[in-house]
């Protein structure tokens, strides 16, 4: 191989690279795919004109390029808040969207069996202890009774911000227990699921039969839009990955589950959010009993609402990147 012919055949690779490396970040951005490719093959360039003796001036001129493009390529990225912003505003919404038929059909199985329990339990009061502990349904009771010396108050906790503490443990806990039981194929999400409208439904028709159906409903309006959506979106990632681990789709079952992780973590993210969310709801407004009951019911009301509107129309301009 001589000097010239190397030049003659590998510069048009090294002008493109300079161009890439001397654009905008927007630019870069769009030619990610070959940036990288190029790279690789002037690394490669400065190897062989090192090996073949060629002139220190190629040498050099590759070295600057190679050196240009190892910064580029291991800069450390700046933290800014417009990455968080962007998640939440685009990412997380329209990742929900892109999976609307999942969801549903999830959403629709847990409060189906919600529903259904809570109706059961309303309409034959004697069956709730049957299928729940009494003293579990007597502490429930003692939580929600206005007359109660604990009312609302969770014991060996005390102060919002220890209990908002409280609630984030428990809720992302149940949340990503939720997703990981999608390991076992998507029977543990389902069955948590399960377990988790069962619980639910036990206690609101109880609950409803006890008298207590008022405090109940102005308690957990307002934080439950956030928790029990976040709760739903943990199950059907856990379902997705089980999903996608059997049913392939034509792709290999490494590739299969990668694209699922792809849809699935944005979620699990987004619903570790809105958890957090919810416990500081949950902590700091839904125990104010101070509050007028219409104030509290028509906040939760809002609440649901706008947690409506965000999933169908945030970020809805880039739906096409999703």
């Amino acid at each position: 191989m001589t000097e010239q012919s190397f030049i003659q055949r590998r510069e048009p690779v090294w002008i493109e690279f300079s161009k890439l490396v001397g654009g905008n970040r927007k630019e870069l951005k769009k030619g990610a795919v070959s940036f990288v490719q190029k790279f690789r093959e002037l690394t490669q360039d400065l190897n062989t004109a090192k090996a073949y003796g060629f002139d220190p001036a190629i040498i050099e001129r590759l070295n600057i390029l190679v050196n240009e493009g190892n910064q580029i390529l291991y800069a450390r990225r700046n933290w800014t808040l417009k990455i968080p912003l962007r998640f939440i505003w685009q990412t997380f919404p329209q990742k929900v969207r892109s999976q609307w038929r999942g969801i549903l059909a999830v959403l629709l199985i847990f409060y189906g069996i919600q529903f259904f329990f809570t109706f059961l339990c309303v309409r034959f009061p004697d069956i709730a202890e049957e299928l729940m502990p009494k003293n579990k349904l007597e502490n429930f009771e003692e939580m929600y009774n206005s007359e109660s010396e604990h009312f609302l108050k969770p014991r060996d906790v005390s102060g919002d911000a220890n209990m908002f503490g409280f609630y984030i443990y428990n809720n992302i806990s149940i949340a990503f227990r939720t997703f990981a039981g999608g390991i076992l194929a998507g029977f543990g999400s389902l069955l948590l699921l399960y377990y988790n409208a069962f619980f639910m439904g036990i206690i609101e028709g109880h609950l409803f039969n006890a008298g207590h159906a008022r405090n109940l409903l102005s308690f957990t309006i307002a934080h439950s839009a956030f928790e029990i959506t976040a709760i739903i979106f943990s199950g059907y990632a856990g379902l997705l990955l089980g999903y996608r681990f059997f049913i392939t789709g034509g792709l290999s079952r490494g590739a299969s589950i990668k694209k699922a992780g792809q849809d699935a973590f944005p979620i699990i993210a987004g619903s570790t959010i809105m958890l957090v969310i919810a416990a500081a709801i949950e902590a700091f407004w839904s125990s104010k009993f101070h509050f007028p009951f219409m104030l509290r019911i028509g906040a939760g009301a809002g609440i649901w609402i706008l947690l409506l509107f965000y999933f169908l129309f945030a970020g809805k301009e880039n739906d096409a990147s999703v």
